[in-house]
């Protein structure tokens, strides 16, 4: 069955720097598109970046983190990454990687990351 498990949150100070690493085992990882979530306290979770199957194609969806968070993957490790620099107070949510299988969304259990002084 398809798992996904988070790593790397944490407590982080504003302007400090964050890696997330997401395990994912299941499925054919490296056929697979590849994304980061995040959800904060009491707002819909939204989709921060995608990485393709083979790694050269990347987005990033929140404008506010462009310039600051670059997803990466490694297929013949199956993890997926979230590198963030330069955080904000802003950034502190629930991150959580996913993948679409079969027309079905998996998540993994997401991974805390709070940026306070």
């Amino acid at each position: 069955q398809v798992q996904l498990v988070e790593s790397g949150g944490g407590l982080v100070q504003p302007g400090g720097s964050l890696r997330l690493s997401c395990a994912a085992s299941g499925f054919t990882f490296s056929t697979y598109a590849m994304y980061w979530y995040r959800q904060a306290g009491g707002k819909e979770r939204e989709l921060v970046a995608s990485i393709s199957s083979g790694g050269g194609d990347t987005s990033n969806y929140v404008d506010s983190a462009k310039g600051r968070f670059t997803i990466s993957r490694d297929n013949a490790n199956n993890m997926v990454y979230l590198q963030m620099h330069s955080l904000k107070p802003e950034d502190t949510a629930v991150y959580y990687c996913a993948v679409v299988r079969d027309y079905q969304r998996y998540w993994g259990q997401g991974t805390q990351v709070t940026v306070s002084s």
